[in-house]
């Protein structure tokens, strides 16, 4: 009888173990489901989460307390669209700007070809707005601010051209050339191309068809030459007034 007992005893199979394994896939499903909804969460909240399953499972520290190996692409930000689509807005606009300038200026390239200036006077288009250069002729004697008598008729052609609809905001420019001045009237070449500047407006604005208001002058001294200094010829060319329209995007800042 004892042997029996002792062999049945023997084929009894230890089922005790099974219970910790399916402890253990629970534990692992738990985890891989943390680990699957952390990688939608930011890292601080996986910080936290690992410290509780740290400390429930394991009493310890272990692989969770590892930053998420991969960080969360972050979402475009809402600036960022912003910005793209001022850039957009702002390159529509200056296109549109560029053509209208280019009409206004076949319009005055058709006055100064009527009024036979063609050899006075040139448009060109620049960054800045449609600029119109004075060609082969001077309006200031040397040391001078005051234009001279036989340029004002060709100031008053010019004050013709001017005459837009819509109206723009323009700025007349002085320049000077590099002869260093000292008088009782400038103490620099500065303060002589802003007069040249201001004095050659004052005969623009003679004409009662132009505001006043969108009219502005600066002064460059010498140091934006469009010819050589060392001639007197080109020292002539420099002594001079520009004229520039400003697109209406440009025009608003000023």
């Amino acid at each position: 009888m004892n042997k029996k007992k002792k062999q049945k005893h023997g084929e009894h199979i230890n089922e005790s173990w099974l219970i910790p394994y399916s402890d253990l896939l629970t534990l692992l499903l738990a985890l891989f489901i943390v680990l699957f909804a952390s990688s939608q969460i930011d890292q601080k909240k996986f910080a936290q989460i690992a410290q509780s399953f740290n400390a429930a499972f394991t009493g310890g520290t272990g692989v969770l307390e590892f930053q998420a190996p991969i960080e969360p692409e972050p979402l475009p930000s809402q600036p960022k669209q912003q910005n793209d689509q001022q850039n957009d807005n702002k390159k529509k606009i200056d296109k549109q700007e560029k053509e209208e300038l280019h009409e206004v200026q076949e319009k005055i390239d058709t006055y100064i070809v009527n009024e036979r200036l063609n050899g006075k006077l040139k448009t060109s288009l620049t960054e800045e707005g449609l600029a119109i250069t004075i060609l082969n002729d001077i309006l200031f004697d040397s040391g001078s601010a005051e234009v001279r008598p036989q340029d004002r008729q060709l100031a008053k052609e010019i004050s013709q051209m001017l005459v837009m609809n819509p109206p723009r905001n323009i700025i007349i420019s002085g320049h000077t050339d590099n002869v260093p001045i000292h008088n009782a009237q400038f103490s620099s070449n500065w303060e002589l191309s802003v007069m040249r500047a201001v004095n050659f407006m004052k005969l623009l604005l003679e004409n009662p068809k132009l505001d006043p208001r969108l009219f502005s002058a600066k002064g460059y001294g010498e140091f934006k030459p469009v010819a050589s200094n060392d001639t007197p010829e080109g020292r002539m060319k420099n002594r001079r007034v520009e004229i520039l329209i400003l697109p209406n995007s440009q025009a608003s800042q000023q």
